[in-house]
């Protein structure tokens, strides 16, 4: 044991600290109320099966110039959209509206076992094409700008390639192009699982396994650090409504229709389906060379679900003539709920987009 040194005081005095921050954490939490996300106005535009498409509403600033080309927002499956929208203080749809974005959204809803067959194609040209159909009608344009977060992102590069008419600027946002980077946890793991029988077991894949997959890949931070911290995180109601609106979307986790879960990864995770251009939806194959309009990639530094060369490999798979790379130094979800994302990320999207409307 040489080389320690243990205090019996000092030992006393921080569990003493510890007590105290315990006993304030639940005088904080007996002061809540309902944790309230996704506060921005928005309506719903269109529905179909357990899909909402939502339109945001916007003040007219006068003097600010407006896109007028309409952003459409395809998230991921694996989690609920309002990530982009957490509260009044770190919501990036909010702040885009205010520099003059027109936006919609996409709402996966939750599958249920109804949905137990949907593949790619109900949701690519299914879903997201009918959603961009009623987004043109609605905002009375001919294409639209789509921004595909994540997996929502691979999906939005799918849709584009296939139909580049209708599509006139993209954005792609933590998204994984290459699946198989040496430093991609997520893929190291994904290729232990046998998804055939992950589907004929539970038929719909349950989201709170999916959870326990993505903390494992980081079981300090996100599991013995993180409990240790929740006393300090719920000191005041200011600190405890920032933690515990970014649970409640952790833990919000819908399960994923088992068709498409079986598709999705071993199209990507097992195939590397886009370096390897062997990614098909209903027999189509899908070509990224048929991305030709402009093109903005963002990712984040320290992201450890996509990390960037993950992202950086979309460089070159596409024709575009005006491909741009923006990195933010944050991890996965601070691209999006960080200062930097209200002070930097949205104003460089809505100057790129009014830069090319």
């Amino acid at each position: 044991m040489s080389g320690f040194k243990f205090s019996p005081e000092k030992i006393t005095e921080e569990l003493s600290q510890f007590s105290e921050q315990l006993l304030q954490s639940f005088s904080t939490l007996k002061s809540l109320d309902e944790i309230d996300v996704g506060q921005t106005p928005k309506e719903i535009l269109y529905t179909e099966d357990k899909l909402q498409l939502f339109h945001y509403k916007s003040e007219k600033t006068p003097g600010r110039k407006r896109c007028k080309t309409p952003l459409l927002i395809c998230y991921a499956l694996v989690n609920r959209p309002y990530m982009v929208d957490l509260d009044q203080e770190r919501s990036f749809v909010k702040r885009l509206l205010e520099l003059g974005i027109d936006i919609y959204l996409i709402d996966w809803g939750y599958p249920d076992a109804a949905d137990r067959y949907l593949d790619m194609d109900d949701y690519i040209n299914g879903y997201i094409n009918n959603c961009v159909e009623q987004v043109l009608q609605d905002s009375g344009q001919e294409q639209l700008n789509l921004l595909g977060i994540c997996q929502g992102g691979t999906l939005s590069l799918c849709y584009t390639a296939l139909n580049p008419d209708k599509v006139k600027n993209l954005i792609t946002m933590v998204t994984p192009v290459d699946f198989k980077t040496p430093d991609n946890m997520l893929s190291h793991l994904t290729q232990q699982i046998d998804v055939d029988l992950a589907v004929e077991t539970y038929g719909n894949i349950p989201g709170a396994m999916l959870n326990d997959a993505y903390s494992s890949l980081m079981p300090m931070r996100l599991g013995l650090q993180k409990n240790l911290n929740i006393p300090r995180q719920l000191k005041t109601q200011a600190s405890a409504l920032n933690f515990l609106r970014m649970e409640k979307w952790i833990y919000d986790s819908p399960d994923q229709a088992g068709e498409m879960f079986r598709q999705f990864l071993t199209t990507f995770f097992k195939e590397n389906g886009f370096l390897n251009e062997s990614v098909t939806v209903a027999d189509q194959p899908v070509d990224l060379k048929n991305i030709t309009q402009p093109l903005l990639n963002v990712f984040g530094s320290s992201d450890h679900l996509v990390p960037p060369a993950a992202s950086r490999a979309l460089k070159g798979l596409t024709t575009s003539g005006d491909y741009t790379e923006y990195e933010v130094a944050s991890g996965h979800i601070g691209v999006f709920v960080s200062g930097k994302s209200q002070t930097e990320v949205a104003p460089a999207i809505a100057e790129w987009l009014k830069g090319h409307d």
